[in-house]
């Protein structure tokens, strides 16, 4: 039997393929090969973009072959072991044939095809001379097959030999123009546009969608190229980014609401993640991306691979405390490790399978090309200008084009800040168009993630514009949107009593934790996080009756992530002595039960952090409470050895805390009978 593998796994113009088995009969072989080559003749009826005139070639020979396996099925029985080699020669190129056609016809690859001409065309004529390679060997005159038929053979031997495959005049024409028009990106010149839709329309890019398939495809390329190792082709693929970018923006005035609404269905969460540093992903051995991190006896983190090392080479020591490990179990954190692949999918960061391929998390600082850096900043100054002076549909689809553009790119946010989007994005919304608000909100938030956005849509006044639609957005997905530009607005240091002292926001963030869609709730949870990052904000939130709207997010939550963001804004919270007389009328027991049944270790450390501060806050009515509670010193230890060192620091405080309140109770009991005891002696 042959198998088949995922064409859909592989990379554009690389063509794995599958070798007959050993013994494998002639008559599966066959099949096998009336099949592909069927296959093959059925590219006639899909369109190409180029290299038309190498495909028809090819097809016309492959139609040809197909005849001839058709004629000798019937003899397959008698066929000698030549005859089968080359046949297994042929099925290995038909196979490479057809992932070549498939290539060419790849709906999104038309513009990088057409740049890959003349090494496209090599391929061909490559596998050509292949298929006349093996019709040269094949002992044609022990097959028993009519006349004409092997005539037919012969004369495609030979046409096959003698084959050119060379890019077509038209294709070599337009590939001319692109170059062209890069040089002139390159050179600082805007390009002519007939000569762009020149372009377009030879290889039949004539709608929005069309072209934004052209630069998701590219963009899938210069990810896979980093994973691969592989960064050659990036400043072309990044100059043909550059340039559809600028297509889609500048010469399609339709666009498509699903494709957004789609890329977005994730990266419309945000996550705690944000308020850490980035180095903290980074292996303190080899200073990469963390792919694996777990956690040794010391409680420090390191990457799998690296740690491993460190332990084979004889150091039974912490690398970065230098503590002896009194251990060698690597705990997998997996806590850690979510984040890390969040924050890949936020910034377009590819995880490699090893540390040295990983790619820089600042890669996209840099525009990847001359060419690229420059249609961005032209695009950025033609959407800047729709945003302030077009109509209400040009207005809409400009915020929508930045919403793309600055999806995971820090490049293009620059641009779209040093252009001066924000001002009029943030005029937007004030529109009673739901969609248009929606385009606005979405935009600034991609641009809020730089401290440049942040700052300028503070200076702007657009605090205000932003609760404004966190209260009353004309579409859900708008408000929590909004909750997601406070949380990045309170990243900064200085804004966070600033917006805090705002008597709406609190309140506002409160209202869509009770009652906006799930994504809201968690969006509104992790902005509150952020903003108690000033302690006066603790106070604002625990009068505005945060502790109560959290427990109650808590119970009706039934996702972890929630339910851990929840308990980290408790926890914060509790560090108050109000918000830790709340907490305990209402919620010690909701908190020992998480505590034992959350699945996250940061949820975990959490409730840890909640307990101590109620007992430091509450004293001996907390304490009183959680000694009677049986399970919850297992618990502490596991934390103790298995968590962060920040949990086992919080456990291990707790743990003497609850030490300390037994023997004090023993020794007051003590104290109680023993007067009792020497008067029963005396009586005695």
């Amino acid at each position: 039997m042959i198998r088949k593998f995922d064409r859909h796994s592989r990379r554009i113009l690389k063509f794995p393929v599958v070798h007959p088995c050993e013994g494998i009969s002639p008559a599966t072989l066959l099949e096998s090969l009336i099949t592909l080559s069927h296959d093959i003749c059925d590219f006639q009826f899909k369109p190409l973009a180029s290299q038309r005139r190498n495909a028809r070639e090819t097809l016309r020979q492959i139609s040809i072959l197909s005849l001839f396996f058709e004629e000798i099925r019937e003899h397959a029985p008698s066929m000698s072991d030549s005859i089968i080699l080359c046949l297994s020669e042929l099925h290995v190129t038909l196979q490479r044939i057809q992932l070549l056609l498939s290539d060419c016809a790849r709906d999104g690859a038309k513009m990088l095809i057409l740049m890959r001409s003349h090494s496209v065309a090599t391929q061909f004529r490559s596998l050509i001379r292949t298929i006349a390679t093996a019709l040269d060997v094949l002992p044609l005159d022990a097959i028993r097959v009519p006349g004409d038929i092997k005539e037919v053979v012969e004369m495609l031997r030979k046409q096959a030999r003698r084959a050119r495959m060379e890019v077509d005049a038209a294709d070599e024409a337009a590939t001319k123009r692109v170059l062209l028009v890069l040089n002139q990106f390159e050179n600082r010149f805007e390009p002519d546009p007939f000569m762009i839709r020149r372009v377009l329309g030879y290889l039949h890019i004539n709608s929005w969608l069309e072209c934004h398939k052209e630069i998701r495809f590219l963009e899938d390329e210069i990810c896979a190229g980093y994973l691969d190792g592989d960064e050659r082709e990036v400043p072309l693929l990044s100059s043909l980014i550059g340039l559809l970018s600028y297509c889609r923006g500048v010469l399609f005035e339709d666009y498509d609401v699903e494709v957004i609404n789609q890329s977005d269905a994730r990266g419309s969460n945000v996550e705690v993640l944000n308020c850490l540093n980035p180095e903290d992903f980074r292996c303190p051995i080899s200073l990469e991306l963390m792919t694996d991190p777990v956690t040794v006896a010391t409680g420090q983190t390191y990457d799998r691979v690296s740690i491993q090392k460190w332990l084979k080479s004889g150091n039974f020591v912490c690398p970065k405390t230098g503590e002896k490990l009194t251990s060698t179990e690597l705990v997998p954190n997996t806590s850690l490790k979510k984040l890390i692949q969040q924050f890949c999918a936020e910034y377009g960061v590819s995880m490699a399978k090893s540390s040295k391929n990983n790619r820089d998390i600042s890669r996209t600082i840099l525009p990847g090309s001359p060419a690229n850096a420059a249609a961005v900043k032209f695009l950025s100054e033609y959407l800047t200008l729709s945003l302030g002076y077009g109509n209400d549909r040009q207005k809409s689809k400009a915020a929508y084009e930045i919403r793309l553009l600055a999806k995971s790119n820090l490049f293009n946010r620059c641009c779209l800040i040093e252009s001066g989007s924000i001002p009029p994005l943030l005029e937007l919304l004030d529109s009673t168009d739901p969609t248009m608000q929606e385009n606005a909100v979405s935009a600034l938030l991609k641009l809020s993630k730089q401290p440049r956005g942040q700052k300028s849509i503070i200076e702007n006044g657009g605090l205000n514009s932003v609760l404004a639609v966190l209260k009353h957005g004309q579409k859900p997905e708008s408000k929590q949107i909004a909750a997601a530009i406070i949380f990045y607005l309170a990243s900064i240091h200085e804004q966070r009593k600033k917006i805090g002292e705002n008597k709406e926001t609190i309140p506002s963030l409160l209202e869509l934790i009770r009652h906006g869609n799930p994504c809201g709730k968690k969006n509104a949870v992790v902005a509150l996080f952020a903003l108690l990052f000033y302690h006066r904000n603790r106070d604002r939130a625990i009068a505005a009756g945060a502790v109560a709207t959290l427990l109650g997010l808590l119970e009706s939550s039934d996702r972890a992530e929630v339910k851990t963001d929840t308990l980290a804004v408790l926890s914060r919270l509790a560090d108050s002595f109000d918000g830790s007389a709340q907490i305990m009328e209402a919620a010690i027991p909701s908190i020992l039960r998480l505590l034992y049944a959350i699945e996250t270790q940061a949820g975990k450390e959490y409730c840890v952090s909640i307990l101590h501060s109620l007992c430091l806050n509450c004293g001996a009515d907390v304490v009183s409470v959680l000694v009677r509670d049986a399970s919850l010193m297992t618990a502490l230890y596991s934390l103790v050895t298995e968590g962060t060192s920040h949990a086992g620091r919080k456990a291990r405080s707790l743990i003497k805390i609850l030490h300390r309140f037994c023997e004090t109770r023993s020794s007051d009991h003590k104290r109680e009978l023993r007067p009792e005891q020497d008067q029963f002696v005396d009586v005695w």
